[in-house]
């Protein structure tokens, strides 16, 4: 969908902008140390924006130096205080995610959109399923996509009938196929940029799977321009997750891809430490190239036939494979430094080519 082109920080969204991906601290943001050390990571990871709770004053505050010590974009996450919202902006933050619904009266919401207008800054208009309104739970019977939508666009409306327009939307539920719905409901009817995401999607696994199926239906339509996968956790994790989704869709390029095989009888290595071994040591290579883990030297060179560079294991030795081919047979303590080897060969190749 082509939407409106938003600027938060240095990034710009909507439009034909890529989508981005977001993710939140679980730090104290009153903490500033510990907050800019989890940013500082996960910027490492490929996080784009990040968005923090504001729930003091001295979080508010704490923004103020979070924001001279990291290079992304970041949020202010505010419910219930409106002036906890202006605070935030007056000490720097890049967007402000709000609930009109549970700000009060339009007075507040006011204070808080005039704030955002003197910075220039957008206000994240966030909906979620658990705070859906009474009245709105009662027209529908339940809490429905319609109900979801209904609500979103009359608290955008409020917001623009205060001549404000620097607008983002979410609306998110736990309930992935309403989550999906909601979004097919609100894309033709806005302009506005949306970020997407499945709330309170689980733990490692469950969340994985439910944001997976949820992101992959929604941003599949052409519909979304942030992302965030919730789960419980070190929000690291989200980070990989989305990338790894968006590639997966086709919407992103970049990053090395690691395929392994499932494990069955004839595996003679360790191969789940060795493939966790070798996501993690290619986590740091900016290379746009598969890698196959293969567990048994019969299929493997076959099965890392698509991929760039491939190992595959054996009793105590293994296969070191590049297209396909067998380039050496190695002890099996040595696949790993001789894949970081061909890795390394690669990457100077791919900065040589920029000289």
């Amino acid at each position: 969908m082509n939407t409106k082109k938003v600027k938060i920080g240095s990034r710009v969204i909507g439009g034909n902008n890529p989508i981005l991906i977001q993710s939140m601290t679980n730090t104290k943001t009153e903490d500033a140390a510990a907050t800019i050390a989890q940013i500082r990571r996960l910027e490492d990871a490929g996080c784009e924006i990040v968005r923090c709770a504001v729930p003091t004053m001295e979080a508010a505050a704490a923004l103020g130096e979070i924001k001279k010590q990291v290079s992304v974009p970041v949020v202010a996450d505010i419910h219930f205080d409106y002036r906890l919202a202006v605070a935030a902006i007056e000490h720097g933050a890049d967007k402000i995610r709000i609930n009109p619904g549970n700000i009060g009266s339009p007075e507040r919401v006011r204070a808080v959109v005039d704030a955002a207008r003197e910075r220039k800054i957008p206000i994240r208009v966030g909906v979620n399923s658990g705070s859906l309104e009474k009245e709105l739970v009662q027209k529908y019977g339940g809490v429905t996509a319609e109900g979801l939508v209904e609500s979103a666009l009359g608290q955008v409306r409020l917001i623009e009938d205060m001549g404000y327009d620097n607008l983002v939307i979410s609306i998110k539920s736990s309930d992935v196929m309403m989550c999906v719905g909601a979004h097919e409901l609100l894309a033709p009817r806005t302009e506005h940029p949306l970020h997407v995401g499945i709330t309170e999607a689980g733990t490692l696994t469950a969340g994985n799977i439910k944001s997976a199926v949820g992101l992959g239906l929604i941003l599949h339509q052409g519909i979304g321009d942030t992302i965030r996968v919730s789960l419980t956790g070190d929000p690291v994790e989200e980070v990989k997750s989305a990338k790894l989704i968006l590639k997966t869709l086709g919407l992103r390029k970049g990053g090395v891809e690691v395929v392994s095989c499932p494990t069955c009888g004839r595996t003679q290595i360790d191969l789940i430490g060795l493939a966790g071994q070798v996501e993690t040591l290619v986590s740091g290579y900016d290379l746009d190239i598969k890698v196959a883990v293969m567990g048994c030297v019969v299929n493997g060179p076959g099965e890392a036939r698509e991929a760039d560079l491939g190992i595959a294991g054996g009793i105590g030795e293994g296969l070191l494979i590049r297209k396909g081919e067998i380039i050496k047979k190695l002890p099996e303590s040595e696949l790993l430094p001789a894949l970081k080897a061909e890795l390394d060969a690669l990457l100077k190749q791919k900065k040589g080519s920029y000289v």
